[in-house]
């Protein structure tokens, strides 16, 4: 389960569904914003502010809850991986979490027992910054989640995107060759 970021389904998101299709991973990308995109961080933020984060996370729940059973690995950036990280330490059957570009809070009485997460991140991150990521590796620690955490220097919040100005070729292609070995891994597990 694929979720894309606040500028919606952009064409970076179906490359990203296609690279992982293509290495015989199934990928559902499910359209949270119903079509629609954003040119910029502020546009996309005020698109997903007007849904409301409860309502997409209904509709991030829906369209994974006909594929749970098969036992999900949840992914998505940025925001898209804030709902992603929700809807796994949700679901008991998950079988991995891959976060690009995003992070969420954790309750305190989270639980992840044993669950494989995988966090890609720009270095500096203006969404994500340092403070902030440490507490994140050690509440997911805590909740019991084997955690991996990967910087890419100098890269723009939204590197995997080439569509934006944070586009970073380098990093980019070195997160896409680790996602697929952490995939490839689950998928011998």
């Amino acid at each position: 389960m694929l979720i894309h970021s606040s500028y919606g389904p952009r064409p970076a998101v179906r490359e990203a569904a296609e690279r992982l299709a293509a290495a015989g991973h199934r990928v559902e990308v499910p359209d949270l914003f119903e079509g629609r995109t954003a040119d910029t961080v502020e546009a996309g933020m005020a698109i997903s502010e007007e849904i409301g984060r409860d309502e997409l996370l209904r509709r991030a729940v829906a369209a994974s809850a006909p594929h749970a059973d098969a036992g999900l690995v949840y992914a998505g950036f940025s925001m898209g991986a804030s709902i992603a990280q929700t809807l796994a330490l949700g679901d008991r059957g998950a079988r991995g979490l891959l976060l690009l570009h995003g992070t969420s809070d954790l309750a305190e009485d989270a639980s992840a027992d044993g669950l494989p997460v995988q966090l890609h991140v720009a270095d500096p991150d203006p969404f994500e910054p340092y403070d902030w990521l440490n507490a994140w590796y050690l509440r997911m620690r805590r909740a019991g989640a084997d955690v991996e955490v990967y910087h890419y220097m100098g890269a723009g919040h939204l590197y995997t995107d080439r569509g934006l100005d944070d586009w970073d070729e380098g990093a980019a292609e070195a997160t896409w060759h680790t996602v697929l070995g952490f995939l490839g891994g689950l998928d011998e597990g």
